[in-house]
């Protein structure tokens, strides 16, 4: 079986949302909107066999150290023929050629990933991810997907948590969800891994003590 992958390009969208969408009808994934693979289309690779795509996969940068694996998915009947860790092999390679630092992903498969050399880590460690996207999530005050990262250069890191003490009600004291099309301001942050952090203001300094915030109008 002769399974081809490349870069993705507009003639792929359909494909892609047809493999996306139908396992997150199944609760396995996010679904996408064709606005959205457009937008992100630079950043996928897709499988093609016999004309058709079959798998697809991309590494969306969040920061200029960080990119995210994301929307890794084949066709059922193209399980267990190593087409998934063909892709990851291939994006992690673009990631390293792209010279990022890290790359993450969010997986209800632990197993797959640790097999692939990532690591398990807190959703927390992770920060980029959690405001370029988990935020607007249905499930994020109920996640239950599993953390991964791999460091791109040696050695591997565990980084720690970040602020495990972090609920879905502080974050919405920072950021207001409740009309999430009206977005007001835009809460960003970063770990304090070096040196020592200072809150936004003194009523955080006890709950956040190991973040730098800033609020930033948007």
């Amino acid at each position: 079986m002769e399974i081809t992958i490349r870069p993705a390009g507009e003639a792929d969208v359909e494909g892609i949302l047809a493999i996306v969408n139908a396992y997150a009808a199944q609760n396995l994934m996010l679904p996408r909107t064709a606005e959205q693979i457009r937008a992100a289309l630079k950043d996928f690779l897709v499988a093609e066999h016999e004309g058709r795509v079959v798998g697809c996969g991309s590494n969306v940068p969040l920061n200029a150290e960080l990119t995210e694996l994301r929307s890794l998915a084949v066709l059922p009947e193209y399980r267990s023929t190593g087409l998934g860790r063909r892709l990851v092999e291939m994006l992690v390679a673009k990631a390293r050629a792209d010279r990022f630092e890290q790359i993450c992903a969010l997986t209800l498969v632990e197993s797959f990933f640790t097999r692939m050399g990532f690591v398990t880590v807190d959703r927390w460690a992770i920060p980029p991810k959690i405001w370029h996207e988990c935020i607007y999530c249905p499930k994020f005050d109920a996640c239950d997907e599993i953390a991964m990262l791999m460091n791109l250069t040696e050695p591997q890191l565990v980084p720690r948590p970040i602020a495990p003490e972090v609920s879905l009600e502080l974050w919405q004291g920072l950021y207001p969800l409740s009309n999430p099309g009206k977005r007001r301001s835009q809460t960003a942050y970063e770990p304090a891994f070096r040196g020592s952090a200072t809150p936004v203001g003194p009523h955080l300094l006890k709950r956040y003590q190991g973040l730098r915030l800033a609020l930033v109008a948007g």
